[in-house]
């Protein structure tokens, strides 16, 4: 049982030290989507940093292995105590003192961060999802602050972008949660709403082992086809941002379709083989991006629909 607080130092001695632990501990965690990449100005990418590592080490409250719920729940209670705290005593705590200095040179509200920390208190809480709105609703809380507060980081959040960011924020999270049926399964967790199980007359013992039916690709399809539909919905925040912003997001939107590609070429079998985006993968979707920007009529699925 290895935390993300396990590779922090406790304490730290100054600011310029509680940053460089954060961007250590960005850097050693490998992920779907790029984080605080080289394109990004070198202050947002600090900051951004920070941003990361609070929601990391959160992240690892509620999923890593060998804590009772009980002790989960209190270790979030405490990095939620700590995040209000934080602007009078950062405890020297190198997660707390960056992000302290974060939002003050930001502005940052710390609303986006207080949900963070309740979708985290909710996979502790709650392993399955009554409907597609319950679903979003967590996403909302789970997904979309994170694009927020890199929208704010930049000074570019409008209400506009705000609804764009937001879906495809949500659609990043259901492509992740597509991608991972078979590792939630393992911690008894399924995001798959349970109306839709219903119709498709799927049970959960089928989504939590498999093997895939011709009802459970259905089910499968019946998510990706949606989730095309909010990638859809948030493409104009590409192309509403500054360069070294839109790069970023580019890239984040081109490997979160690619997951729902891939997880179509596999004929919506997600339990044979995980769906993976190699290194090979990302090489190709950046020179994507910058030989060949992506267009709207690219979101179509493989099979042509959205």
């Amino acid at each position: 049982m290895t935390f993300s607080t396990d590779r922090l130092p406790p304490t730290v001695g100054s600011l310029t030290e509680a940053y460089q632990a954060c961007e250590r501990l960005t850097r050693s965690h490998y992920e779907n989507f790029p984080v605080a990449s080289l394109w990004l100005p070198r202050p947002l990418r600090t900051s951004i940093g920070a941003v990361y590592a609070f929601s990391r080490c959160a992240d690892d409250f509620a999923d890593e292995l060998g804590l009772e719920p009980a002790d989960r729940l209190t270790r979030l209670a405490d990095w939620r105590r700590r995040l209000f705290a934080m602007t009078r005593d950062h405890e020297k705590h190198p997660v707390f003192w960056a992000l302290s200095d974060t939002l003050a040179r930001h502005g940052l509200p710390l609303d986006p961060f207080d949900r963070l920390v309740t979708a985290f208190e909710m996979d502790v809480k709650k392993n399955r999802h009554s409907d597609w709105n319950d679903l979003l609703f967590y996403c909302r809380h789970s997904a979309n602050p994170v694009g927020e507060l890199v929208l704010r980081l930049f000074g570019l959040w409008t209400p506009e972008r705000g609804r764009w960011s937001d879906a495809i924020c949500t659609a990043l999270q259901l492509a992740n949660f597509w991608q991972d049926v078979t590792v939630d399964a393992l911690k008894d967790r399924i995001y798959i709403p349970q109306n839709d199980m219903g119709e498709c007359r799927v049970s959960e013992a089928s989504v939590l082992r498999g093997p895939a039916t011709d009802a459970l690709k259905q089910l499968m399809e019946r998510q990706v086809t949606r989730t095309w539909t909010l990638f859809k919905e948030g493409f104009p925040l590409l192309r509403s941002v500054p360069f070294q912003l839109g790069v970023e997001l580019k890239l984040v939107w081109l490997g979160g379709t690619e997951i729902l590609r891939k997880i179509e070429s596999q004929s919506h079998d997600v339990w044979a083989r995980r769906p993976h985006v190699s290194k090979s993968d990302w090489a190709r979707l950046f020179f994507r991006m910058i030989f060949g920007a992506p267009r709207l009529s690219s979101l179509a699925p493989c099979g042509g629909r959205v």
